[in-house]
């Protein structure tokens, strides 16, 4: 048994990259079905630092990774490209194609962060910090972030006819943040 799960030993904080992909078939089935492959793929590139793990949200983009300690979220991430957003990681950069966010972050700095690097913001993984988060509507957000730029979104609920996890009924309902001004 591991000390750390019984109390005697509290581990060693570490900064060290850590890669939880979730396959928590029972959850959902597409988190085992598409993550164990991805899982798989990544430990054996990086063994020590790849862990399957419980449901972590989002099942409708399995498989689902997250690469801590910055909390990257990726996702509908295909097998291959596991071990290449990994090393990107460690690298000290994100990969847009199949970023999700970062848990250390509410949704509307994700939403910005996302716009940003979309009009050419640094990928760096550091990169884009909120220096301020303003709420002017209930609609509306402005997020300002340390690059020194200024985004403006726009929030919508949407209903889809479509399914939000594998075994979910549609419909389905989603917010989208939409981008207003990028200054």
């Amino acid at each position: 048994m591991l000390k750390v799960l019984d109390g005697t030993d509290p581990g060693t904080p570490s900064t060290d990259p850590i890669y939880l992909i979730c396959a928590h078939g029972r959850h959902d089935a597409c988190c085992a079905m598409r993550g164990r492959p991805a899982a798989a793929a990544l430990s054996a590139a990086f063994p020590e630092r790849t862990w399957e793990c419980s449901h972590i949200g989002g099942d409708r983009f399995a498989a689902n990774l997250v690469f801590l300690p910055h909390s990257i979220f990726y996702g509908h991430v295909p097998t291959e490209e596991a071990v290449s957003l990994a090393t990107t990681y460690n690298e000290g950069f994100v990969v847009p194609k199949y970023l999700r966010g970062s848990g250390a972050h509410p949704a509307p700095v994700q939403a910005a962060q996302h716009f940003a690097r979309e009009a050419g913001a640094s990928l760096a993984v550091d990169a884009l910090l909120p220096t301020a988060v303003l709420r002017p509507t209930a609609n509306t957000w402005r997020v300002h972030l340390d690059s020194g730029q200024a985004v403006t979104l726009t929030t919508t609920s949407t209903k889809i006819n479509a399914a939000m996890t594998c075994s979910a009924l549609p419909p389905g309902q989603l917010i989208s943040y939409s981008l207003t001004s990028l200054e």
